[in-house]
This record gives structure tokens, sequence and C-alpha cells, in this order.
């Protein structure tokens, strides 16, 4: 039987100025999300639809979600495969599209990590373990896109 974990956030619209939603222009997308026991965020949604660009909007915080769950089992597999993780970086791209009717959808996404592990022989090992790590992901498997990987893995060994 599979277990079950639940999660509660609170999300907070904080950008009426004073007038609601009454047109278009007239409220910001601000938002902040409150977790028990932690830091709240501060959010609103990408500049391009009006949002406050300083700020994480939900498309920045699902690519980052996508590339965090994927390093976090991939660090797991390394240590439980003996292979020493000594430096990770991941520059995520995420395609989304938007369609005439102002829907739109993630198309895809290409993680890309850049890797430093403690042994040349373990690297390519090491690549191998990202299909691993994306097929036990918990935010790629409640995905309906492709999640696609171009590794990069370099050792100190030399």
């Amino acid at each position: 039987m599979a277990k079950q974990h639940q999660y509660k956030t609170n999300l907070v619209w904080v950008g009426n100025k004073g007038s609601g939603t009454m047109d278009y222009r007239s409220y910001d997308r601000d938002f902040r999300i409150e977790i028990q026991g932690k830091e709240a965020i501060s959010g609103s949604s990408d500049s391009v639809f009006l949002g406050d660009k300083s700020k994480y909007n939900p498309e920045d915080l699902l690519l980052s979600s996508i590339s965090s769950c994927h390093m976090l089992w991939f660090l797991h597999l390394c240590s439980k495969n003996g292979i020493v993780v000594i430096d990770y970086k991941d520059n995520a791209v995420g395609i989304m599209e938007e369609y005439a009717d102002g829907s739109g959808k993630f198309k895809e996404v290409l993680l890309k990590p850049e890797v430093l592990i403690s042994k040349q022989e373990d690297i390519s090992w090491a690549n191998s373990l990202h299909a691993e790590a994306n097929k036990m992901c918990f935010i790629a498997n409640s995905l309906n896109f492709p999640v696609k990987h171009e590794a990069s893995c370099t050792a100190i060994d030399k």
C-alpha cells in the first residue's frame, strides 16, 4: 500500500490597490505563499502578464520544483551507489506555449545539470543516474509534458 503525504500552503493575494479587480489594470498580480514554520515567498505573475518581474512567478516556481526534485533524487541515488558529488548546479529551461485565448501550458522542460564528482571512473555511472532520478522524481511523475536532460559531469581527480 502506498504511503500518502499531505502538504498545505496558504496563498494570499496582496495586489488589491483599493478597487479590487474592477478592470484588468486596476490590480496587482502580487501574492504571498505562506507555509507554517517557513519563510513566506513573495510572488507575482510574469511581467508579460502585468506582474512584478522582481518576484517569483508560478512558472519560475514550477521549473524550480522540477529542477530541485530531480537534484534531490540524483544526490540520493549517488549517495546510495557510492558516488561522491562535490557540486551540483542546474540551468533548467522550460518552454511554455500561450494560445490565442490566453490559456497555455508547458511543452517541455530541459534540465542541464552540471555535476562535479570525486572520481573520474564514476562519470558514466553518475550520468546514467539522471534517468533513474527522473523516474523517481515526484514532481516529474506528476507532469503531462516531458522532462529532458543534458547532463554534464566532471571529476576532480583528472
